[in-house]
This record gives C-alpha cells, structure tokens and sequence, in this order.
C-alpha cells in the first residue's frame, strides 16, 4: 500500500473498543427490554387492570411480545440502511431511538389516571423499542465480526451477547434489589419507573463510545447489482441463508426467553417462591450465562464453530426435561440447580452463534440476510415464549408443557447445525460466501 493510501485509510481501532462498541449498545438495549419483564407482575395492573390476574399477566406479556413482532420490520430498515450507509449508522441510529422511548416509558401515565389511552401508549413504545432491537443486535454483531482480527473473531464477537446478557443480568440485579427494599404497593405506586429512568444513563455512554470508532474495510463493492435494496436482493437470492439463520436462532433464543423472563412468573405463580427469592436465582444464573460465552467462543476460534454448536443444541434437547424436573420444586437448591444448566447449555450456544451467522453470509447483503433471518423467528418463537408458555399451561394444565416447546425448537436448530458448513476460517470479506452466493 502506498504512503498516501494509508494515510487515507482509517486505522482500525484496537479489539477491546470495536468489543466495548458491539457491547455497550446491547447492555442498554437489553437491559431495556428486561427490566420490562420484569416488572411484568406490577405493569399489569397499572396498564392492564383488571379482575382475571391471569388476563392482566397475558396482556402485558402481549405488549412485551409486541415489542418482539416489530423486530422484523426494524431488521429490514436497520438492515438496508447497515448495507447502504454502514454498520456504525445502524448502531448510532438504534441506541438513540431505545433510549429515548424507554425514559418515555418511565414517564408514561397510568391506566388509573388516562384509561385505555395508557396501555395504547405503553404498547406504542414498545413498538418502537422492537423496531430499534431489529437492528442493534444484528448490526453489532456485524460490525464487531468485520473489524476484529480472524483469530480473534469468535470471542470478540461474543462480546455482543455477553452485553446483551449483562443488560438482562443488569436488569434483574436492579429489580431483585428494589424488589428486596420496597414492597409491591411501593413497587406499583412508584418505583417501577426507576429502572427505565436509568436507561438514558447508558444510552448516552454507548452514543460516546460508538461515534469515536471508525468503520474500516467497509462492504466490498462488486460487480452485482444489489437493486433498490439489499434487503430485497437478500429475499430473492439469499433466501436459503435467510432460513438458515433463523433455525440457528430458534432454539437458544426461545429458551432464554422462557428460563429467563417466563421462568420468574412461572416460579411465583406455580411454585409458589417469593418474587425475591426468583429474582436471586434469576441474578445467579445470568452471571453464569453471562460468563459462558466467552468460554465457548473461544473454543470455537481453536476447534471451529459446528463441532461447538453441534455438542450444545445436543444437550439442550436430551437435558431439557430433567433440568426442568429440578425447577418443578419449591427447594430453592434444586430450582437453582436447574437453571444453573440451562443458563450453561444456553450460553455455550448464544456465545457460538452470532459469529457463525456472520461468517455464513456474503458481505454485500450480511446486515440484510441477519436482521431479517435473525430477527423474524425472533418475534415469532422469542418474543411471544413467555406467553406461549403461559397460555399452554393454562390450556393443558400440565407445567411441563414449555419444555416440550423448548425441545422442539432446539430440534429445529439441530437440523440447521448439520447442514451448516465450518466457517471459523472464512474470510469476513467473501462475497462468494452463503447457501445462494
């Protein structure tokens, strides 16, 4: 390269900042989206009164879910903007927009002091906070696979989930704390807002980090004609990488939502522990799931990401009901000890599956074909899981009935893992890459 090229060309910043970067974003945005399910027991009675607490649980859990259904349409803005303007937009343009509608949530007036108009509003927000997820997570993981060194890709990019993990972990270490201080009167009068004030905190930390790094090695231009939008382009020729992504979703990503969000209601509900005591034992496992990925990433930058991903979706089916078994208790040691396992067998897979989903996809349509593939079963099978499994409760009388749903899907994840080809040494600028490309 000449003197004067270099010169021109962006210097790519060091590994641990283009990490803090994918990282930052999704602490804030998933801390966001956890702190309201969290507070799921007292939100539906000020949004959604009413005398069936069953009624009041599901139609709050409906909003949440409605979050989740406008991922897919924010996937397909964030990801025609990501492969059009660049990945560092996306990021920039997706923290701004859920920081803001989650300190508006916080402000928001009740169901007691406006009528129905409140839960249009809350539900309104929630859309907006779903458009916003469409493109951060998928879009930092992009950003963070391209500018991190190959060796390095896997546990690098991992650090997008561990942000993603540590905002939920953030969230329930927040709401195990007041839950533990006030109580549930203090808890629905007031103090449930809090958490969401908190929110504006981050986002401002995340803009900061963001808007200093440079984008290097941007989307290689070719000879294809991508059309009026890579997103459509994605649809015709990259359909099968499409699908490809959204079984590997499927599993792992239903099963946080289900242990990690529905696991709190269904602990105080059915087995009758204290919200605190939940809480605790929600806090301890996210530190594992937390931690896990990093570990299993890593394995996968030495041994390859299928043999890692192929071992873990195994587990999570054959392990799935006798882990459960553990949780269906009232013994907090046993309870503990069941979610302990999830949180491992999950976390293996959700530290290994974003690399693979960017490595799999050609570079001119990779924020396209993972906004859409990501974020569609997302909204479909995640979002709605704490619900689905409420409702199948209720409908079968049977408390197993989630893990079914879990087993599943995870099954539907272990048929994408065969047919996936070892991507761990593919080059991040491969447009030949993908089951179309």
């Amino acid at each position: 390269m000449s003197e004067l090229a270099a010169e021109a060309s962006p210097r790519r910043a060091p590994p641990n900042r283009v990490a803090a970067a994918g990282a930052v974003g999704n602490v804030m945005e998933w801390f966001d989206f956890a702190i309201y399910g969290y507070m799921a027991p007292f939100l539906s009675q000020i949004f959604f009164p009413s005398d069936d607490p069953l009624a009041s649980l599901l139609a709050v859990y409906g909003a949440f879910a409605a979050g989740y259904l406008a991922r897919p349409i924010g996937g397909m803005v964030f990801g025609h903007l990501g492969d059009t303007l660049g990945r560092k937009f996306v990021m920039i343009a997706s923290v701004t927009v859920m920081g803001t509608c989650t300190v508006a949530i916080g402000l928001l007036p009740t169901y007691e002091q406006i009528g129905p108009l409140a839960a249009v509003l809350l539900v309104t927000l929630r859309v907006l906070q779903g458009l916003s997820v469409g493109g951060e997570y998928t879009g930092s993981t992009v950003f963070v696979a391209e500018q991190a060194p190959d060796k390095r890709r896997g546990v690098l990019t991992s650090f997008v989930v561990v942000g993603a993990t540590g905002g939920f972990l953030l969230g329930s270490a927040v709401a195990a704390l007041l839950t533990n201080i006030y109580s549930d009167q203090e808890m629905s009068d007031f103090i449930w807002r809090i958490p969401f004030f908190a929110g504006i905190l981050i986002m401002i930390v995340g803009m900061i980090i963001r808007n200093t790094l440079e984008e290097v090695d941007p989307p290689a231009k070719d000879d294809v004609d991508l059309g009026p939008s890579p997103v459509l382009y994605a649809f015709k020729y990259h359909w099968r990488d499409i699908l490809r992504v959204g079984m590997l979703a499927m599993g792992a990503n239903a099963g946080f939502y289900i242990l990690f969000v529905f696991a709190i209601s269904y602990l105080t509900d059915r087995m009758h522990i204290s919200t605190a005591n939940a809480m605790d034992i929600n806090t301890l496992c996210m530190v594992l799931l937390a931690m896990v990925p990093i570990l299993s990433s890593t394995l996968s930058d030495k041994i390859g990401r299928k043999p890692v991903l192929l071992t873990a979706t195994v587990l999570l089916i054959a392990c799935a009901y006798p882990l459960w078994s553990l949780m269906h208790h009232q013994d907090l040691t046993l309870v503990l000890l069941g979610q302990l396992g999830f949180a491992l067998i999950v976390g293996i897979i959700l530290g290994v599956n974003p690399v693979t989903m960017a490595e799999s996809v050609p570079q001119r349509v990779r924020v396209s074909v993972l906004s859409v593939g990501y974020n569609i079963p997302l909204a479909v099978f995640g979002g709605t899981a704490p619900a689905v499994s409420t409702y199948l409760i209720e409908r079968t009388g049977d408390d197993f009935a989630p893990v079914y749903y879990l087993m599943a899907l995870s099954t539907v994840s272990f048929i994408a893992v065969i047919t996936l080809p070892e991507t761990f040494r593919r080059s991040m600028h491969d447009n030949n890459a993908g089951a179309d490309g």
